[in-house]
């Protein structure tokens, strides 16, 4: 099941070695089939997708290049 905000974590394991405990992004439904990926830290919309699929492929990307 999946819930309509919830964070992205790197795909590849050995990112997630020296990456923080928190992620960085969080996926959020901002209206009708549209999803905003939202930079935890600063509060600021970092991108924006009409798929929750590819929002959170944005996220991860996002997360995994600093």
């Amino acid at each position: 099941m999946c819930t309509l905000t919830h964070f992205a974590y790197p795909l590849e394991p050995e990112l997630l070695r020296g990456a923080p405990n928190r992620p960085r992004f969080q996926v959020v439904m901002a209206g009708n089939a549209f999803f905003h990926i939202k930079d935890i830290s600063t509060g600021c919309v970092r991108g924006f997708r009409a798929s929750h699929n590819e929002a959170c492929a944005l996220a991860r990307f996002l997360e995994s290049h600093p």
